[in-house]
C-alpha cells in the first residue's frame, strides 16, 4: 500500500497569507474545525477529542493559527457563518434538514464554507450517504465529482489537497478507504468533501494519552499519514488554493525546506 511520497512539499508560509474567506467570515484567520450540529444533537463519544488534535497537529508541524479548543455550532445558528470550516460527523443515518438548517447550509457555502463530511463507519455508509442527500437537497445544482492525486477521467479532478502542505498520493484515516474524496466543486473550490475513511477516528486520543482506535491496515504509517491529510485539509481551508499557483512553490520550499514531522 503506497500511503504518500516520502518526500514533503515543504510547508506553507508561517503565519499564513490571509484567507481567501477570511474577507466574508471575518479577520481572525485561525483553523477552527467546528462540529456541525443537526436536529437537536450534540456532539460527543470517542471522537470528542480528535477536532482539538487536529487543530494541535496543525499548529506543531507547519505554525499556522488553530484554535486549540473547538467547539459545535448547529446548522441553523447565524454563528455558522463566524468561520470558514465545519465538519459534520456521524455513524449513523440522519433525519431530513429542516428548513432552517438548510437554509443555514446553503448560505454558509455560498459565502464560501468549506465542509467535510466524515462518515465514522464508513464500512456501512449510512451517514455518508444521508449526509450527501442532506447536502444536494441545499445544493441541487452542483455535482459531486471525485479529487484525485493525479487525476484520470472526466469525472475525476486533480486537487490541492494533495498538495496543500505535504504531498500525498491519496486520503486514509482509521480505515484505508477508497483512494479518493468525493466532493462537491463549485467554481475552482471543493466546498464538502466526502470522506470514507473516518479521519476523526485515526486522531482521536483516550484520556490517559494514547490513540483511542487501531488504524488499519496500515497501522502506525497510516495514522501518519491519516494526520498529514488532515494537516492538508486545514491548509486549504486557511489559504484556499494558492498552492496551485506554482510561482508560490519554490519561495515554500526555502521557507520550510527543512520540514519534518
Amino acid at each position: 500500500m503506497t500511503l504518500g511520497r516520502r518526500s514533503l512539499l515543504a510547508g506553507a508560509l508561517p503565519l499564513l497569507l490571509l484567507p481567501r474567506v477570511a474577507r466574508a467570515f471575518g479577520q481572525e484567520g485561525a483553523f477552527h474545525p467546528r462540529i456541525l450540529t443537526t436536529g437537536g444533537s450534540s456532539w460527543g463519544g470517542p471522537r470528542a477529542t480528535a477536532p482539538g488534535r487536529w487543530a494541535w497537529e496543525l499548529v506543531r508541524r507547519t505554525s499556522a493559527p488553530a484554535r486549540l479548543v473547538p467547539g459545535q455550532i448547529a446548522a441553523d445558528d447565524p454563528r455558522l457563518l463566524a468561520d470558514p470550516f465545519a465538519l459534520w460527523v456521524g455513524d449513523s443515518e440522519v433525519s431530513p434538514l429542516t428548513g432552517p438548517e438548510l437554509n443555514g447550509l446553503r448560505a454558509f457555502l455560498d459565502l464560501g464554507g468549506v465542509l467535510v463530511v466524515d462518515d465514522s463507519d464508513p464500512a456501512k455508509g449510512a451517514f455518508g450517504r444521508a449526509a450527501r442527500r442532506e447536502v444536494l437537497r441545499a445544493l441541487p445544482e452542483s455535482p459531486v465529482v471525485k479529487l484525485m492525486a493525479r487525476a484520470g477521467g472526466e469525472v475525476e479532478k486533480e486537487h490541492v489537497i494533495y498538495k496543500s502542505y505535504y504531498l500525498i498520493d491519496r486520503p486514509v484515516g482509521r480505515v484505508e478507504g477508497p483512494p479518493f474524496v468525493e466532493a462537491v466543486v463549485r467554481g475552482r473550490d471543493a466546498q464538502v468533501l466526502f470522506l470514507q475513511h473516518d479521519l476523526l477516528g485515526a486522531l482521536a486520543r483516550a484520556s490517559e494519552g494514547t490513540w483511542k482506535f487501531d488504524v488499519a491496515p496500515g497501522g502506525s504509517e497510516q495514522r501518519e499519514y491519516a494526520v498529514r491529510f488532515a494537516v492538508n485539509l486545514a491548509m486549504y481551508v486557511l489559504c484556499s488554493n494558492y498552492k496551485d499557483d506554482q510561482v508560490h512553490a519554490q519561495a515554500l520550499m526555502r521557507r520550510r525546506g527543512r520540514s519534518q514531522p
